[in-house]
C-alpha cells in the first residue's frame, strides 16, 4: 500500500516595504567633544502577510531595573517566513519625556499589517 504525499505547505503573500515613520519623534542631541550628534525619525518596516498571528503570550514580568526603566511587552514579529516571539523586556528610554508606541498588527481585509514599536 502506497500512502498519499503530504500536502503543499500553504502560500503566504509577504509584501515587505521601508518607509520613515511620520509620527513626531523626539530628537536628542548627544556631544561627543565638540561634536554634536543628533538622532534622528526611525526607519519603519511594514510587513504585509496573509496569516493571522498567534495569541500573545503570557510573560513573567522581571524585577524593574530602576525607576526610569519602562517594561516594552512581548509580541510576534515576522521573520524568516514565519512568526517568531520578541520576549518582553526592561529598556531605558532614550529621553525623560519618550513615550513607548507598542508594535502591533492589524487587519486590512484578509491581510494582517504589522508596524514596528518605537520611541516618541
Amino acid at each position: 500500500m502506497v500512502s498519499a504525499p503530504p500536502p503543499p505547505a500553504p502560500t503566504r503573500a509577504v509584501t515587505t516595504t521601508t518607509t520613515t515613520t511620520t509620527a513626531p519623534v523626539a530628537t536628542q542631541a548627544v556631544v561627543v567633544g565638540n561634536t554634536a550628534y543628533v538622532t534622528s525619525a526611525p526607519v519603519v518596516s511594514t510587513v504585509v502577510i496573509t496569516q493571522a498571528p498567534p495569541a500573545l503570550q503570557q510573560e513573567v514580568v522581571i524585577a524593574q531595573p530602576s525607576a526610569q526603566h519602562v517594561w516594552l511587552a512581548g509580541y510576534w514579529t515576522w521573520r524568516n517566513d514565519r512568526y517568531e516571539w520578541m520576549a518582553g523586556h526592561w529598556e531605558l528610554p532614550p529621553n525623560s519625556g519618550a513615550v513607548w508606541v507598542t508594535p502591533r498588527w492589524e487587519q486590512q481585509g484578509n491581510a494582517y499589517k504589522f508596524t514596528e514599536g518605537y520611541w516618541n
